[in-house]
């Protein structure tokens, strides 16, 4: 069955674009989820198969806020290894792009 795991919309140790009244941050938003995304396949490698790393609009009071998720197949143990590698080692800072093998 198809799952999602959410990873974040940047670096746990750096600040983010944040939702706010104005409604003035979609794009800057959705740029760093999808430079976010590179810098995960860049560190982790490409998804395999069973698995998609993407963009999740998802409601806020305040209007939307978007954030990288990985798309995983729950049975496929390659899918649900990759999933949990993206949550517990994503890139803690947009420096952190040192390839890590699984």
């Amino acid at each position: 069955m198809r799952d999602y795991m959410s990873i974040g919309l940047a670096p746990s140790d750096e600040a983010c674009v944040q939702v706010n009244l104005r409604g003035d941050y979609h794009d800057a938003m959705k740029t760093e989820c999808r430079r976010f995304l590179e810098l995960i396949r860049k560190k982790l490698g490409p998804e395999p198969a069973g698995t998609r790393l993407a963009i999740k609009s998802n409601p806020h009071d305040f209007g939307n806020y978007y954030e990288v998720v990985c798309y995983y197949d729950d049975g496929d143990e390659d899918a649900v290894a990759y999933a949990f590698r993206c949550e517990s080692d994503a890139p803690r800072t947009w420096d952190d792009d040192q390839r890590q093998e699984a």
